[in-house]
């Protein structure tokens, strides 16, 4: 009896060996797919740095007199924005961590994450412009304007509107990836035995939090962070509508050059891209570095102190974030259906839908942005499923640099490279490129969403799996991605956003034949249409809105009735 029980333990116990045996096709499958993902990358990465290594343009781009003082600018707005968006998403983390609040702390992340950045900046600039809601508000009872005043509240030559755009939009961003860890029931667990057992030893809940956990969560948000900088260091959309315009900054000064039919301003911007991504390199080392020299700060029991009473801001940070959101999402709604609007009424004197109509006129405009964003990010989440899913372990950790090139490279720069291979394929101007384009963009995006979760998936379900004798395709299909639908689906609703938001890639390797609403929106943005402005903006908010939305029903949990009764 003992031998035959043994026998029947150990025959579905040996299905697992076929699985090692298919070690190398599983290892064949994901050098497949690092060929398609690596091949398109690196050439495009290739091409915009051919075009920005031309001699003389960077001998030109050395004699522009405003040179000096757009780096300067960039510099100031990207490190000071990174700084406050880092600092104020640490300091909710932390205490909605003490407070065990997360999940109140992480409810309108959805929304917020949702919103385009050319979107939230138009409502800045209409919340914060000398005409706007804002000095609207404040006139009849303390200003007494009655006309806007000359102020630079918006395209200030310091940079300080997008500044505060940026932080606004990359706290969410920042929270969100934290939280994919945060939420690891292995990691979480973890972490709340190392913060309990710090407050054994006398520490206060709130200083346990930056001594404990808080080195070991900033380490795993290395590309989220860097991914932030870099923005900041690069963005060109956002800067349009409410950067500074004499000088802009280094990313928009490189637009203007490759807007130019000139092939030698051409190459100057390109270079100037090529500037732009050693900036960004450097700026990495840099705060890299900075959070090393942090972390030993830590250790050696020095560095930020709190104490329990300090942790009762908690509730106060949050709703100051959703409070802004909330307003420039309502200067939103309240301009697409403003008509007749003079200064300083607070609200307008007449309310139209023309804007709206006049955009459900365009829907070729939605159309292509619909299809653009459905099919560039289920291609990401295909893509970034197959290569978690085969890739070992170690080619992951080393590749990543490589798969997140769009991140690290400038937009202007990459953009350039995009154009190149474009030319080279025959692809610029057609759909199949520029979807080609816009999948490169989303897939770092999607892939840094679902790593998290996708690899934190606890093993022993396969273990579990195998030990009943069932497939490894009835494994995926009936057990991992039903658990993991809700990454998946969150996932898929980053990559649409990222696409909806996406400008220069669809200038450029469009030719101009595809029109977008955020090419819509942005364009207008310089109009002084705003009600039309608004309706553009207002349907590219509500896009990756709804996409977040049905992420959330696909990936909400199963429900199973009680038939016990």
């Amino acid at each position: 009896m003992g031998r035959s029980a043994g026998e029947g333990l150990g025959a579905p116990l040996r299905r697992v060996i076929p699985v090692a045996q298919h070690g190398r096709l599983r290892r064949l499958g994901a050098a497949v797919l690092l060929a398609l993902a690596a091949v398109p990358l690196l050439w495009t990465a290739f091409e915009a740095l051919k075009t920005g290594g031309n001699t003389a343009a960077w001998r030109a781009l050395a004699q522009e007199p405003v040179l000096a003082q757009a780096a300067l600018l960039t510099l100031w707005t990207s490190l000071a924005s990174t700084l406050l968006a880092w600092w104020s998403a640490a300091e909710l983390l932390a205490r909605g961590f003490v407070r065990q609040r997360l999940a109140r702390l992480l409810r309108g992340l959805p929304l917020m994450l949702a919103t385009p950045h050319a979107a939230l900046a138009i409502g800045f600039l209409f919340l914060l412009a000398p005409s706007g809601w804002l000095l609207r508000a404040l006139s009849p009872w303390l200003t007494g304007f009655d006309s806007p005043p000359p102020w630079p509240t918006t395209q200030d030559p310091w940079g300080l509107g997008l500044i505060a755009a940026l932080v606004i939009k990359e706290i969410p961003f920042l929270l969100w990836t934290a939280a994919t860890q945060l939420q690891r029931d292995d990691v979480r667990q973890r972490w709340r035995a190392e913060h309990a057992l710090a407050q054994t030893l006398g520490y206060a809940p709130r200083r346990a939090f930056w001594l404990v956990l808080w080195p070991q969560l900033s380490t795993r948000l290395r590309w989220p962070l860097l991914a932030v900088l870099a923005y900041g260091l690069t963005v060109v959309d956002m800067a349009l509508v409410i950067g500074p315009a004499s000088p802009p900054t280094l990313a928009v000064l490189a637009w203007q050059w490759l807007q130019d039919a000139d092939p030698d301003t051409y190459a100057q911007g390109a270079a100037a891209g090529v500037l732009l991504t050693l900036m960004v390199l450097a700026c990495g080392a840099l705060w890299l570095a900075a959070q090393r020299l942090q972390r030993k700060a830590l250790a050696h029991g020095r560095g930020l102190r709190g104490s329990p009473a300090r942790a009762q801001g908690t509730d106060t940070g949050l709703w100051l974030l959703v409070g802004v959101y909330a307003v420039v999402l309502l200067a939103l709604a309240v301009g697409s259906i403003s008509g007749v609007w003079a200064f300083p009424a607070v609200w307008p004197q007449r309310f139209t839908t023309a804007a709206w109509q006049q955009v459900a006129q365009s829907s070729g405009t939605v159309l292509t942005t619909l299809w653009l964003a459905a099919g560039s990010s289920a291609i990401a989440l295909v893509w970034s499923v197959a290569w978690l899913e085969l890739a070992p372990r170690r080619w992951d950790e080393t590749l990543r640099p490589l798969l997140y090139l769009p991140l690290v490279l400038p937009a202007v720069l990459w953009v350039v490279g995009l154009y190149g291979v474009g030319l080279q394929l025959r692809l610029e101007g057609q759909a199949s490129g520029l979807l080609i384009a816009h999948t490169l963009m989303v897939l770092p995006y999607v892939l840094l969403a679902l790593s998290p979760a996708y690899l934190g998936f606890d093993p022993r379900y396969a273990q579990l799996n195998a030990s009943l004798g069932r497939s490894g395709r009835a494994f995926l299909l009936r057990v991992k991605w039903p658990l993991l639908k809700r990454s998946l689906a969150s996932a898929a609703a980053v990559g649409f956003a990222v696409s909806v938001a996406q400008y220069l890639p669809t200038l450029y390797v469009g030719a101009g034949r595809f029109a977008t609403v955020t090419t819509e929106a942005v364009t207008l943005a310089s109009g002084g249409q705003r009600s039309l402005t608004s309706a553009y903006a207002g349907l590219q908010l509500a896009l990756p809105v709804l996409a977040f939305a049905l992420a959330a029903w696909l990936g909400r949990p199963r429900r199973f009735r009680n038939t016990s009764a």
